[in-house]
């Protein structure tokens, strides 16, 4: 009675398991980036939220006022992990078609 539906179900399963393993895999070639102040300085993120360049215009670099750069160091780390948190969001819909998966799953 349900072996038709429950093997139907399970394929489904299993390819949405391979597509969430590729889409793990492409993620750590996806970058994202963002600005802080102005664009003086700009964060690249991968889609794994691990930071992989930094770039700091001259201008912002003034010893007697490291505390501003650090705050938008942090400011732009910060907007390019949102980003990158939201790419996935937006891969993942696209494998699940919508579906809540349990946090933490992937």
């Amino acid at each position: 009675m349900f072996g038709g539906n429950m093997q139907k179900a399970m394929k489904q399963v299993q390819k949405m398991q391979a597509d969430m393993q590729r889409l793990q895999e492409e993620m750590a070639e996806k970058i994202v980036s963002a600005t802080a102040g102005g664009g003086v300085v700009e964060v690249f993120v991968d889609g794994h939220r691990r930071i992989r360049d930094i770039k700091i215009s001259p201008e912002v670099v003034d010893p007697g006022d490291i505390e501003t750069l650090q705050d938008l160091l942090v400011a732009a780390a910060n907007e390019a992990n949102r980003k990158a948190e939201e790419l996935m969001n937006t891969e993942m819909k696209k494998i699940t078609g919508g579906m809540q998966l349990p946090p933490g799953l992937f």
